[in-house]
């Protein structure tokens, strides 16, 4: 399994997510442009130590993204998150090599974008609230993703 950020704009959820990521053994890709510098001291602060210990891929733009999915040095099916979906994300049957795809917190990502996924799922939510913000929804879908598939770490004590 995988995450992946399309165009990040708030460093302090990016190194949240680079965080908890981290503490499950989990790559993240990213595609930029980002809204900050990946050396950014907010991006620090949320990331913590855990950072050094981050496996994550910088990718130039959408078109490189997508080219490293066709040509499999990315694999697994695109899962977006999305308040424009239909399916909520409990319901839906998650694979072991799903890319959990998260958009810009202040667009989302764009109809091409949409268009090339291969499934969308919704966090259900109150009808007159806009969204989650993007490490709370990643967290919530991460963790039953994980649940589904009996892909948590285990524990060695």
């Amino acid at each position: 399994m995988r995450i992946c950020l399309f165009e990040p704009d708030i460093p302090q959820n990016t190194g949240t997510i680079l965080r908890m990521a981290a503490c499950f053994g989990l790559p993240v890709d990213i595609i930029e442009p980002c809204g900050f510098l990946l050396t950014s001291a907010a991006l620090k602060r949320a990331g913590m130590d855990y950072l050094d210990k981050a496996d994550y891929i910088r990718h130039a733009d959408w078109r490189s993204f997508a080219e490293a999915r066709d040509n499999g040095t990315v694999p697994g099916r695109l899962v977006l998150l999305t308040t424009k979906g239909a399916e909520p994300y409990c319901d839906f049957e998650f694979r072991a090599d799903d890319i959990l795809m998260l958009g810009s917190e202040s667009k989302g990502v764009p109809d091409p974008v949409h268009d090339y996924v291969d499934a969308r799922v919704v966090i259900p939510m109150k009808p007159e609230m806009r969204s989650l913000n993007v490490a709370m929804a990643t967290a919530m879908t991460l963790g039953e993703a994980l649940r589904q598939t009996n892909s948590f770490p285990k524990r060695t004590q």
